[in-house]
């Protein structure tokens, strides 16, 4: 199943260790990134190289350390439409993809998706950010009113606070893409606005916790923070 560019289901039952939860003991993390704990933000717009750049990393990973890779799909698939689009696309990420990573679906609890399969020797990366947010936005098909106040739901903000109460304690590689969407014009509509607006929000404390932050821009990825991950 794909990222970013997809739809997909739950989380499947992990098979490797799990990290500690909140409040377990933990390995303090190295300054820079280096020693066991590695976090990459990788940004871009649509079609910018940020997935295939970011999968190179962790292709990268596997080739140095020899420690596995876990790929967490985010995004949400509706089982009562048929895509063929979205069938296209699955068929190009699973062949891009090499064979020997595992696969998670978990499309809104992604804190514990992150807990149950990060690991000292191994590498996670996460397809898409943006569709998570889309998805704790809309649970249910849930509407919005088109001028107003925005009030999402409970879940939302339960969600975003355990990401990253999460992402200081994962060992391991992490590294999560996301789309950089407020350079345009401003949106229409109080929801899409919304929109916009918190995931621009979320890039700026994931950037902000990352130890790597690299911005895609016509597939050349453009340091904006750290040196260059250390796989």
């Amino acid at each position: 199943m794909p990222g970013c560019g997809g739809y997909n289901t739950r989380m499947e039952t992990p098979a490797i260790a799990p990290a500690s939860a909140p409040g377990a003991a933990t390995q303090p993390r190295a300054a820079g990134g280096h020693g066991n704990r590695q976090l990459t933000l990788v940004l871009g717009g649509a079609r910018s190289g940020k997935s295939h750049y970011a999968e190179q990393l962790a292709t990268d990973h596997a080739t140095i350390t020899g420690g596995p890779v876990t790929y967490i799909a985010t995004a949400h698939q509706d089982p009562a439409r048929a895509d063929q689009e979205l069938e296209v696309r699955i068929a190009l990420h699973r062949a891009r993809r090499p064979a020997d990573w595992r696969l998670v679906e978990e499309p809104v609890h992604l804190a514990d998706a992150l807990y149950g399969n990060a690991r000292h020797d191994g590498c996670i990366l996460v397809d898409c950010m943006t569709l998570w947010m889309n998805n704790l936005i809309f649970p249910d098909a849930r509407t919005y009113p088109e001028h107003g106040v925005i009030t999402p739901p409970d879940a939302f903000t339960e969600e975003i606070e355990a990401l990253l109460t999460a992402l200081p304690t994962l060992p391991g590689h992490v590294i999560l893409v996301s789309n950089e969407i407020g350079f345009g014009v401003i949106p229409m509509g109080a929801i899409t606005r919304f929109y916009v607006d918190e995931l621009g929000r979320l890039n700026q404390k994931l950037a902000a916790a990352a130890d790597c932050v690299r911005l895609m821009v016509a597939g050349i990825p453009v340091a904006v923070k750290g040196a260059d991950p250390a796989c």
